[in-house]
C-alpha cells in the first residue's frame, strides 16, 4: 500500500546511450560522405528546445538496437550548430526538419524521416 502512494522501492531504469558521435563541424560532412562509401552513416538532427523532438529522441533511443559496427550515428543539435545544420541540407539534397534521420550511403541520402516517421525506419535494411 505505501510503495503505491510513496513510490516503489525499485531502483530506476537504466538509461540508454547510445554510440553517438557529435556533428559540429563542416568538415564531418565530406568525412560522412566519404565514409558512406564503406559504412553506413547517419544523421539524427534535434531541436534540444522541442518537446516532438524529445520525444521522438526518446522513442529512437528506446527502440534502437544497432552497434557501432552496423552504422555511424551523429547527433547534430540543430541550434548550437546551425550552419552545419543547413549545410547538411545542401550537401545531401533534403529539406530541412527537426526532428529529422538521414540514412547515407555511397554519398546520397537513400532515405529521410522526420517528426514520429523516424520510428517507421527501419535502421537495419540499410545496414551494409
Amino acid at each position: 500500500m505505501f510503495g503505491k502512494i510513496f513510490g516503489s522501492s525499485k531502483a530506476p531504469k537504466e538509461e540508454k546511450v547510445l554510440p553517438w558521435i557529435a556533428l559540429s563541424e563542416l568538415a564531418q560532412l565530406d568525412a560522412i560522405s566519404e565514409k558512406s562509401k564503406t559504412k553506413t552513416q547517419v544523421v539524427f538532427k534535434h531541436s534540444t528546445r522541442c518537446g516532438i523532438s524529445r520525444m521522438v529522441m526518446k522513442q529512437f533511443v528506446d527502440a534502437y538496437g544497432l552497434t557501432e559496427n552496423d552504422l555511424d550515428l551523429y547527433y547534430l543539435d540543430l541550434l548550437n550548430y546551425r550552419e552545419v545544420s543547413n549545410e547538411v541540407g545542401y550537401k545531401f539534397q533534403v529539406l530541412h526538419q527537426s526532428p529529422q534521420i538521414l540514412i547515407i550511403k555511397n554519398g546520397v541520402t537513400v532515405a529521410h524521416a522526420s517528426h514520429s516517421a523516424i520510428s517507421d525506419l527501419d535502421l537495419g535494411t540499410f545496414v551494409s
